[in-house]
């Protein structure tokens, strides 16, 4: 009869204590962040360390909504310390102590959209998506403009640009450097689709001349639908063998980008850009192109037009002429309205 009293009372403590020690356990380990409507993350670089990122997550979660001393019990008593994972992490998600943790340790990142942007060089590309990724400008830049990984794309100093399709893309915050060129490289196979490719060959072009062609249509004007109009002119040039005499290549050469007007004197510069020297396309991007620079010389529109000069109501447009005679009228209506507001 002892025994039986016994063993229940025995039972009856061990049932007790797993209540307890369940209510311990949701108590500090599955308590919730507290899930908010605006999502808060953390980033956990490679100067982390156990203790930085508690701060971290101390301050990126609403106070008192979970036991953070839990969440540290959970840090210090495991691998964690020795084996921190970078990367972005959502931790407004409602999740509690145990599973945040678990997140943490396997290094289940939060993608973030990072935006190619359309730069004039790669050092702007590496400034501009440092300030995305937490590779620093230098890396990035070093690693753009590196012969080893420019050749192993296929590009050199003059065409890298032509591996950055503008557009955002999913990717991890810590992204290397090279493994983002790979991802590019990618995007860019997917951008030249079967379409794409078979009107850059239908206009005797390859790839690289489309974007380089695109990358002067982007400088010459900001209106999308003019872009394919201001294609076709200095398409039409290419055909007939004529300069392209693109002032935005005067002012690639100089890596003069605030220049508002271009005088003869700007326009002798030694320089294989300098496409009033020089016939032909210059030997590669003078920025990276929009989507719409570039399907606007894929979708050129087809007219008789040789010349274009800007209007003279700085709409940001262009009047075109088919001779040479038409062009001086129109280019001295610009001047005389730059000369009228002082515009040097």
């Amino acid at each position: 009869m002892k025994a039986k009293n016994t063993n229940k009372l025995l039972s009856l403590a061990c049932l007790i204590m797993g209540v307890i020690l369940c209510g311990i356990y949701y108590f500090f380990f599955t308590s919730m962040t507290g899930k908010t409507s605006e999502q808060q993350y953390i980033y956990i670089d490679e100067d982390d360390t156990a203790d930085s990122v508690c701060t971290k997550l101390k301050s990126a979660i609403h106070p008192g909504a979970m036991k953070m001393s839990a969440f540290a019990t959970l840090l210090n008593h495991s691998s964690y310390p020795e084996h921190i994972k970078t990367g972005k992490y959502d931790v407004g998600d409602g999740a509690g102590a145990f599973s945040l943790f678990k997140r943490l340790k396997s290094g289940q990142q939060t993608a973030v959209n990072l935006t190619i942007p359309s730069v004039r060089t790669m050092e702007d590309m590496a400034r501009v998506l440092s300030h995305k990724l937490m590779a620093d400008s230098t890396s990035l830049a070093d690693a753009f403009t590196d012969s080893n990984l420019q050749s192993k794309y296929g590009y050199d100093s003059t065409t890298i640009a032509c591996l950055f399709i503008p557009n955002t893309y999913d990717v991890y915050w810590n992204i290397s450097p090279e493994k983002l060129m790979d991802r590019m490289e990618k995007e860019k196979d997917k951008f030249w689709n079967a379409d794409r490719t078979a009107k850059a060959q239908a206009m005797g072009l390859t790839e690289n001349e489309v974007v380089t062609l695109a990358s002067i249509i982007d400088e010459e004007t900001n209106n999308n639908a003019e872009k394919p109009m201001v294609a076709g002119m200095y398409y039409n040039r290419l055909q007939q063998q004529m300069p392209l005499q693109a002032d935005p290549t005067v002012k690639f050469a100089l890596k003069d980008f605030a220049m508002k007007r271009i005088y003869n004197k700007h326009l002798g510069i030694d320089s294989p850009y300098n496409t009033y020297k020089n016939e032909g396309l210059p030997p590669g991007p003078i920025r990276v192109p929009t989507i719409a620079g570039i399907d606007a010389v894929l979708d050129y529109t087809h007219h008789n037009y040789l010349y274009m000069c800007a209007k003279e109501d700085f709409s940001g447009t262009h009047n075109f002429a088919a001779t040479y005679s038409e062009h001086l009228k129109n280019a001295a209506k610009y001047a005389k309205a730059l000369n009228e507001r002082g515009i040097n």
